[in-house]
């Protein structure tokens, strides 16, 4: 039991959560609490503090502007914000942002210029959602996203970072400076290690350009064939050379995948609809290697754990032991999933 140890400040802390969610929300708010008092207790300098609770109240404040939105696939989507209308990257941009509105995606960018401007002009304002970092420069909203309740202003990169992927359910890489590669090796990073749910992540280039080619090929030669990844690895990441080709990537990724969770020692993959029997005998025999050993995939329902997620309660699921260290190969059977599901 995580406590201040102290008895009259542990009951004025309970009495303060009294009514709030239920037993676990009121646990997890009661550690906050107790994580305060404690700061308190260590001496905790100013400079520490005020890092602390610009980042809480930053995140606080974001969770509310997500949440309406909770139930909406996004795409968090990076670019250059110094390439102008004359790039040939910025038509594909805007392009891309009109198709993942088109089918019901909310593109989320830096909404800064550039890039992100163009993703916000394609997907329109309605279906845009802006995470903002306050610079001494590059910080001005693009039109599309200024003044919206959807745009977000954080001062802190490590919080941005988080709202990206915490809120997304895929990454696209444009043509792009630092921060897009940073951006890139977060969510390739997370999904790898598996703290990240596994996402379609896509790298998207012009029809005849080349901007990604010497970093693939890197990942390639260097990375791949230097055994500094798994040849798997490489499945976590896809290259696009149009708006076309990238967003049908994504979306082909939860064609039939919907989600997962793990629940104890299981692994739940939720699924848009069932798979036959012969598919899920093609994937016991193909990703064996990703099983506990003696344990196979099966169909199956909602798990115990689950009950929180009421509207997820009849989709199908397939059940199965992950050995918590193959991503790369996790990724893969979400791929071979949507296959053998858009045969059936």
């Amino acid at each position: 039991m995580y406590t201040t140890h102290n008895t009259a400040i542990d009951s004025q802390i309970a009495r303060l959560v009294d009514g709030f969610g239920d037993p676990f929300d009121r646990r997890l708010l009661t550690e906050m609490l107790v994580s305060v008092y404690r700061l308190g207790e260590d001496r905790t300098t100013t400079g520490d503090l005020k890092l602390l609770n610009a980042a809480l109240k930053e995140l606080r404040y974001a969770f509310k502007v997500f949440r309406p939105y909770r139930h909406v696939r996004k795409v968090a989507m990076f670019g250059s914000s110094r390439l102008t209308r004359e790039h040939p990257a910025y038509p594909v941009a805007q392009e891309f942002g009109r198709l993942m509105a088109q089918a019901d995606w909310i593109v989320i960018t830096g909404a800064a210029s550039g890039i992100m401007k163009a993703g916000h002009e394609g997907a329109g304002r309605k279906a845009s959602f802006g995470l903002n970092i306050r610079l001494p420069f590059e910080q001005e909203a693009n039109p599309v996203i200024a003044k919206d309740s959807k745009l977000i202003n954080c001062k802190y990169f490590f919080t941005r970072k988080l709202l990206f992927i915490k809120e997304s359910h895929a990454t696209a890489l444009f043509p792009g400076g630092f921060g897009t590669l940073d951006e890139g090796f977060e969510s390739l990073t997370l999904v790898q290690t598996g703290k990240s749910d596994p996402r379609p992540i896509v790298f998207v280039d012009t029809p005849k350009g080349r901007f990604w080619t010497p970093l693939l090929k890197f990942f390639d030669q260097q990375l791949q064939q230097g055994e500094m990844i798994s040849p798997p690895d490489r499945s976590i990441y896809r290259l696009a050379r149009s708006a076309e080709e990238a967003a049908q990537m994504i979306q082909r990724f939860y064609a039939v995948y919907h989600s997962l969770r793990y629940v104890g020692d299981k692994l739940a993959i939720r699924l848009q609809r069932p798979l036959i029997l012969a598919g899920i005998a093609a994937l016991n025999r193909e990703f064996r290697d990703l099983l506990r050993a003696g344990t196979t995939i099966k169909p199956g329902g909602a798990l115990p754990g689950e009950t929180d997620e009421t509207d997820l309660q009849k989709l199908p699921r397939l059940i199965l032991q992950f050995n918590r260290k193959d991503y790369g190969r996790l990724v893969e059977l979400i791929w071979r999933i949507n296959e053998l599901g858009t045969k059936t």
